[in-house]
């Protein structure tokens, strides 16, 4: 029984590598070596879609923005509070000091004298 020659594996750069078999015969077989098809890696896919993150994140700054309006719609409620009372403020002292300006004893104002007047034909003449 003839033996079997070791591969011999010829390798230039650009090209691949050439190889003779001896089969048990005698006949030598050479040809190109072919390396096995390597499959392609699967690319993994994340155990949460990006979709559900997305909304995750929409929620979260949605609530962020929720409890910022809370504040400035209580903000604004207080300010409304305080401007009414400072107009009611303003009322009353206003209100306060033309009461005092009305009542008052002291007899001052315009003093219009009549007793000369004539009235001829429904006119007044002074």
């Amino acid at each position: 029984m003839p033996q079997s020659a070791p591969l011999v594996p010829v390798q230039p750069s650009q090209i691949p590598a050439v190889q003779s078999v001896v089969l048990p015969d005698g006949r030598v077989v050479t040809g190109y070596a072919i390396d096995p098809v390597k499959a392609e890696p699967v690319a993994a896919k994340p155990a949460v879609s990006r979709a559900a993150v997305n909304i995750a994140l929409g929620s979260v700054g949605f609530a962020a923005v929720c409890g910022g309006l809370l504040a400035l719609t209580t903000f604004i409620a207080a300010l409304t509070a305080l401007i009414t009372q400072l107009v009611i403020l303003a009322a009353v002292i206003f209100g306060g000091f033309i009461a005092i300006q009305l009542f008052a004893g002291s007899g001052g104002g315009t003093v219009v004298n009549i007793r000369k007047a004539v009235i001829k034909r429904n006119h007044f003449h002074s």
